[in-house]
């Protein structure tokens, strides 16, 4: 599958199904040298991973890492790296009694049209789960990005309609949505505890920001740093949109109330949202990506089967009733695996 590797000089390919045997993640152009330990990525792991909270899926996965080559005496070789993650709690045969219907809002279709053949166990390739990887690479990226100084921290916004009206860095990893506002947290978990116990799913927008990264990333003019962001967001299966800066508010602003002018200490605005003509400008790269309804809901819904026949479809099993919290570790791993990846083409640029 040619579509399963991204990355140029900072490069990776997951594998794996959602019920097959592992997924994981060969991760190419590590910095030799670099100290990366089983433990550092395993610390990114357990935030993606399911049963964190009654909204998220209850299945069972420690998603343990296991590190198969690439690094030597806690230090990396500078060798492809391979990072596996072996399934434990996979249920197959959960699928078995809608193995032949297609999923609304699901790549059953699609990927059936695509390939002639599709592995109906719990969406198989097309499954969140294949993130697992990702994560797992962003936190190496990560570590090469610490060194350099840049930090990336992402959050929930908005979910369910309700979005947060502050910010507080320090509530985000203590709430189950992962917002940024302790009390907006709290009435998105009880809107959607609701909707779980009436069978249905709900999306929201998760927000992303991005400090200490230096002027002069990205490789204009298809590779620009904000075209390679969105590449790398709109990979993630349950993303559907994002924006940067003042986003889509930029279709009602003039020119003078957009442009990011300048004085002697730098910019004075930030509409751009870090990044102008492709190129980061040294400001906070800010972004946002909004996230679907997990589409794996109890409530029935119409649908045909493989031969055509119209029928009614319940997907029942263990879901997320609402992605955002899960999916904010891998708004961050991809925007590392972006990040390492342009510093590497600047170096190679100015070598």
């Amino acid at each position: 599958m040619p579509g399963s590797s991204f990355g140029h000089s900072f490069r990776i390919t997951t594998f794996g199904e959602s019920h097959g045997g592992a997924v994981g993640v060969v991760v190419d152009g590590v910095t030799p040298g670099l100290e990366i330990s089983s433990e550092e990525i395993q610390l990114q792991l357990d935030r993606r991973k399911p049963g964190q909270s009654f909204i998220t899926t209850p299945r069972s996965e420690p998603d343990t890492v296991s590190i198969l080559s690439g690094i030597f005496e806690g230090k990396a070789t500078g060798t492809p790296m391979m990072l596996i993650l072996y399934n434990s709690d996979a249920e197959p045969s959960a699928y078995n009694a809608i193995r032949d219907l297609f999923r609304p809002g699901h790549a059953d279709y699609t990927y059936l049209r695509k390939y002639g053949i599709r592995d109906w166990r719990g969406s198989g390739r097309a499954s969140g789960r294949e993130t697992s990887g990702r994560v797992a690479a962003g936190a190496v990226a990560r570590k090469l990005l610490q060194r350099r100084g840049v930090s990336v921290l992402a959050y929930t916004v908005k979910a369910g309609g309700i979005a947060c009206q502050q910010f507080d860095a320090s509530v985000i990893e203590h709430n189950p949505l992962r917002a940024c506002d302790p009390l907006a947290a709290q009435q998105m978990l009880e809107y959607i505890t609701r909707l779980k116990e009436d069978n249905d799913s709900v999306g929201g927008i998760v927000e992303c920001r991005i400090n200490g990264l230096e002027a002069g990333l990205g490789e204009p003019v298809f590779d620009k740093l904000d075209a390679e962001i969105a590449h790398a967001m709109l990979s993630v299966g349950s993303v559907k949109g994002i924006e940067f800066g003042a986003g889509f508010k930029v279709a009602d602003m003039t020119g003078s109330q957009h442009n990011d002018q300048m004085g002697s200490a730098g910019f004075l605005t930030n509409n751009a949202g870090g990044i102008i003509g492709g190129i980061s400008t040294g400001e906070e790269i800010v972004f946002r990506v909004a996230v679907k309804p997990t589409s794996s809901i109890a409530k029935p819904q119409r649908t045909v089967s493989v031969s055509g026949e119209e029928t009614v479809i319940s997907t029942e099993g263990r879901h997320d009733a609402c992605i955002c919290p899960r999916i904010v570790p891998v708004v961050e791993a991809m925007a590392c695996l972006v990040l390492e990846d342009h510093y590497k083409r600047q170096a190679a640029l100015l070598a």
